[in-house]
């Protein structure tokens, strides 16, 4: 058999079939899964399963190509994942799927998808008082994934990401968010460029602090409000406390003086949720 062939499957009629490991489309999304520096070249990066492209639907985004291994999709209709794209379909055999694919119970099928810009200026907010999520220099992709689900599930109207240690569309991202990358409103830039966004915007500033911080239960978060974390090793740098209008704490009970990132980040988020009555 040919390294390509015309089959039916996935609603449409002719597709590309590949079948070897060594075809240069299975090379270049080895690529794209592994190295920043090509994903960022291209404009694409990898999805993998159908909620996930599903949601990288609803998020607007274009997929460039779609893959699929008909052994483990049997007659699964793609189209109604593409509505919002006209990619290229192609087939692939189990072994080469498997090749690409991370999980182990997979689900027979992955997308490239073309990369969206995510500068400040681009920012959109429906409510006159938004809520917002600030991050400064997250490395660890476990814990922006973190941050995104849980502003998914809070439904801030942005997620702004200063100094990035990470590339967003880094699978590990991709995966530990639940396609919640898709979903959320996120900017991305240097730390002053973010406080002159937000001072611009007249959004006040509440930074997580250890020091000269107000116990964040007695703070209002009724307005229009950033709430910025920092790493855990080191917290936020002097150009964020020097610019905060509030510090805020979440007072420890234990020997510790300090929770993961995110789990800190949702605390507060859900404390603003609540004194907004949702």
């Amino acid at each position: 058999m040919g390294d390509y062939k015309n089959m039916y499957f996935c609603g449409v009629k002719e597709h590309k079939f590949i079948s070897s490991t060594q075809n240069p489309l299975i090379k270049k999304v080895l690529l794209l899964k592994e190295k920043s520096r090509e994903r960022k070249k291209a404009g694409l990066f990898v999805v993998e399963g159908k909620r996930e492209i599903e949601l990288v639907q609803k998020g607007g985004y274009s997929i460039d190509t779609l893959l699929c291994c008909p052994e483990i999709l049997s007659d699964f209709d793609t189209n109604p994942l593409v509505k919002n794209s006209t990619p290229d379909q192609i087939q692939l055999t189990r072994a080469v799927y498997e090749k690409l694919a991370h999980r182990g119970t997979t689900e027979g099928v992955l997308a490239l998808v073309k990369s969206k810009e995510h500068a400040l200026a681009h920012l959109q907010f429906i409510n006159d008082n938004p809520l917002i999520l600030v991050a400064e220099a997250p490395e660890k992709p476990g814990n922006i994934g973190a941050l995104l689900r849980t502003a998914d599930a809070a439904a801030l109207d942005a997620v702004l990401i200063a100094n990035p240690r990470s590339d967003l569309y880094n699978p590990n991202i991709v995966r530990s968010s639940v396609g919640c990358v898709f979903t959320t409103q996120i900017g991305m830039g240097s730390t002053d460029e973010i406080i002159q966004f937000l001072n611009s915007n007249n959004i006040q500033i509440n930074c997580a602090a250890l020091t000269a911080s107000k116990n964040y239960v007695e703070c209002d978060f009724k307005g229009a409000n950033a709430i910025v974390v920092g790493t855990e090793a080191t917290g936020l740098t002097d150009s964020w406390l020097q610019n905060s209008d509030q510090n805020i704490i979440i007072p420890m009970q234990g020997e510790i003086d300090s929770m993961n990132v995110s789990v800190s980040a949702a605390i507060l988020i859900f404390e603003a949720k609540r004194q907004r009555g949702f």
